[in-house]
């Protein structure tokens, strides 16, 4: 909470969205209801300020420029607490400043989850799990993430067990398709299926 106020006292807003945060008058729920664009850090730092970090991969990557070849690190990082989750990646000369703007990016990039027991073998009602099938992709990778009984546990490959678990989904079955070595795109493949669960749960 204090970290919230000294936020609060410091930050000065950019957007209307975010003086409305600022004075108190909007919650998370409400911008995401009214699918609201988050274009500043500090919503989200004030309002889910339970929320954990988790670097996901760190690679170094070569670029040719007129100079000559250069290097850099690429972190990729999500962020994640129940029923919330982000991810982000971003570049940088050193390792830390290229976490910190993909933790940044992931801020920005966070959505609420759609959670509940669509497993047929269950039917318990709780939110252990998520309420239907649903399927993402990102570059190569597709993913299936379907609903599973609740004891099941995350029955997925350990990156895709890494966003579930930061994102409090506790039971699921998933199947996945293409080079899932890669691991930014097998993130972001889980993170795209739990995006469109808002779009099937919309067309229901």
């Amino acid at each position: 909470m204090s970290r919230s106020r000294n936020i609060e006292d410091t930050w000065i807003p950019k957007t209307k969205l975010g003086e409305l945060v600022r004075e108190g008058l909007i919650t998370i729920d409400k911008i995401f209801e009214n699918n609201l664009p988050v274009k500043e850090k500090e919503i989200i730092d004030i309002l889910l300020p339970q929320l954990e970090e988790s670097v996901v991969h760190i690679k170094m990557v070569q670029q040719m420029s007129a100079s000559g070849q250069r290097s850099k690190f690429k972190a990729v990082v999500l962020v994640g607490s129940e029923g919330f989750i982000g991810v982000g990646s971003a570049k940088s000369r050193e390792v830390g400043p290229a976490i910190r703007k993909a933790i940044d990016k992931a801020k920005l990039s966070v959505i609420p989850i759609l959670r509940g027991c669509g497993s047929k073998e269950c039917g318990c009602g709780h939110t252990h799990s998520i309420p239907f099938k649903v399927e993402g992709k990102c570059g190569s990778v597709r993913i299936r993430l379907i609903p599973a009984p609740a004891g099941v546990g995350l029955a997925s490959a350990d990156k895709v067990k890494q966003v579930l678990k930061l994102a409090g989904i506790e039971d699921i079955w998933s199947k996945t398709f293409g080079d899932t070595r890669t691991s930014e795109n097998l993130v972001k493949a889980t993170f795209d299926a739990l995006k469109n669960a808002h779009k099937y749960n919309f067309n229901l």
